[in-house]
């Protein structure tokens, strides 16, 4: 046998492993005060990763070795198994009699997210620890977390044993060797899927037929009664087979995804394929070519980041500014009321947007100066030829 152990802090913590070096072959390892962490194989053939964990009593010190056993898990890729003392719970449901700690939970979970691990269940009790004096707060703090990988290669059963001495009860993590034959709860979820699916179509043809019936006639009290009882069962089975399906994807993903296994390239491919660009329309015409697809994007994307004109337009001319005199001032010249009515008058219906001509006298019988009032803009010298004003476009 060989083993590997952590000293005790007086008589809190103390870590030892002890394993036959036939069933486990130990190739790299690592320890502090608070876990030992061994990476090996199982009969030559199982690599692994096996941490015997000891959570510190505080919460910082807690917080401390996950962030360290969170920085190990990229250094040691295989399949782990964490057991141990983690002085912290999941949830809510695993304390009984003792006080909140949201946020060592919401740590805790955290750190189950983060290492990809699945919290095994226990059999036999409910509770690993107790207050040794008056056995009145109870809490699940003892476990065993898990990669995907473990439960695919081994049937592992966690129980709780009797606690005798310490406050903690011991567990146990062993394979359930015992052949039960074809799983049963497999053949129950698809009978259950199956008697759904009945009950669905029969549902949906007896709503089917009243709605042939409104067609005809007024459905009867009874009548619509039924109708409204049938579309809350349809919703009802609706929706207990959308969660099985959500419930069996999330299973086979937690198993199965992204994990260089055939689920995972299948979704890959799926993916990719639902990506792809098989066919593009241009101007009208379809185009399904690689090549001419590949061309026709390549030009999209080169039109988008270049410049329709390859030689800018420069203006030339002897008109190239306004300058300053006598055309200068007589265009910054404020506009007289009479100009603005008179050009008002002079518009045609469709030309003259926003308030009509008695609302401009009541605008200015207000008070409002003539110059708030601007409809349109007024040579104030006599305008040259258009090209020698903006000069020759070249």
């Amino acid at each position: 046998m060989e083993f590997m152990s952590v000293d005790s802090v007086g008589s809190a913590g103390g870590l030892l492993c002890i394993w036959n070096p036939v069933v486990f072959q130990l190739k790299n390892c690592c320890c502090n005060r608070n876990f030992i962490l061994l990476a090996g194989s199982i009969f030559f053939s199982f690599n692994c990763v096996i941490v015997n964990v000891y959570g510190p009593n505080d919460p910082v010190g807690r917080k401390r070795v996950w962030d360290i056993l969170v920085n190990l898990k990229s250094q040691f890729l295989e399949p782990w198994c964490l057991g141990g003392d983690f002085n912290e719970i999941k949830s809510i449901s695993e304390r009984k009699g003792c006080s909140r700690r949201d946020k060592g939970m919401r740590e805790f979970n955290e750190l189950i997210e983060q290492l990809e691990v699945f919290d095994l269940p226990m059999c036999g009790r409910k509770f690993t620890w107790c207050h040794s004096q008056e056995g009145d707060r109870w809490s699940r703090l003892d476990r065993f977390l898990l990669n995907p990988e473990w439960l695919q290669t081994f049937n592992f059963k966690l129980w709780g044993l009797p606690r005798l001495v310490s406050d903690h009860c011991p567990i146990i993590l062993m394979e359930d060797e015992r052949d039960w034959g074809p799983r049963p709860f497999r053949g129950g979820i698809r009978r259950c899927l199956e008697m759904w699916k009945c009950k669905l179509k029969a549902t949906d043809e007896e709503v089917h037929a009243l709605d042939l019936v409104v067609e005809a006639r007024v459905l009867s009290a009874d009548e619509v009664a039924r109708k409204r009882e049938l579309k809350g069962d349809a919703w009802q089975l609706s929706k207990m087979l959308e969660r099985m399906w959500f419930q069996k994807s999330r299973l086979k993903w937690a198993l199965l995804g992204d994990r260089n296994t055939p689920f995972f390239h299948a979704m890959a491919r799926c993916r990719s394929n639902r990506n792809a660009i098989c066919s593009i329309l241009v101007s009208g015409i379809t185009v399904e070519e690689p090549l001419a697809i590949k061309a026709e994007v390549f030009k999209h994307f080169s039109n988008m980041f270049e410049e329709s004109w390859r030689v800018r337009p420069t203006l030339n001319g002897p008109f190239k500014s306004i300058g300053e005199g006598h055309d200068s001032g007589f265009l910054e010249a404020e506009f007289s009321e009479e100009e603005i009515l008179s050009t008002i008058k002079s518009c045609g219906g469709n030309k003259a947007l926003g308030p009509s001509v008695s609302s401009v006298y009541q605008w200015f019988e207000l008070g409002f100066g003539a110059n708030s009032l601007i409809y349109t803009v007024l040579w104030k010298a006599p305008a040259p030829p258009r090209a020698q004003f903006f000069g020759w476009l070249v």
